[in-house]
C-alpha cells in the first residue's frame, strides 16, 4: 500500500493505492489520523485500492470518529465496486461519507 498527500482547497486529499489489510492498516492509520489535527476536511481517495480487510475498516472508523470529535469532515471517494460491497455488507456505507 502507498499513500500520497495532496493539498486541496478545503483541506487535504490522501490517495491510497494497493491493499489495505492487517499488514498495511497501521501505515494508513499513521498517515491519516494525525492529519485531523491540522485540517478540518480530509478526503481519502480509494480509487486504486482493490481490497480492504477488517483491519482497514477499523482505521476508517477511527478516522470517522476523530473527524467528528474535532468538528471536521472525512470523505471517501473513488471506491471500486468490490470495496463498496465490503462497505455495504458491513454497514460501513451507512456510517461513512462515501462519494
Amino acid at each position: 500500500m502507498e499513500t500520497t498527500k495532496n493539498a486541496v482547497a478545503n483541506g487535504i486529499e490522501i490517495v491510497v493505492s494497493g491493499r489495505i489489510d492487517t499488514v498495511t492498516a497501521p501505515d494508513l492509520q499513521t498517515a491519516l489520523l494525525p492529519e485531523f489535527a491540522d485540517v478540518k476536511e480530509i478526503t481519502l481517495n480509494l480509487a486504486a485500492v482493490n481490497y480492504i480487510s477488517s483491519a482497514g475498516l477499523r482505521v476508517l472508523l477511527a478516522a470517522e470518529k476523530e473527524s467528528k470529535k474535532r468538528g471536521g469532515k472525512f470523505i471517501i471517494t473513488g471506491v471500486i465496486p468490490e470495496v463498496q460491497d465490503v462497505f455495504d455488507m458491513t454497514g460501513f456505507s451507512d456510517i461513512l461519507t462515501i462519494e
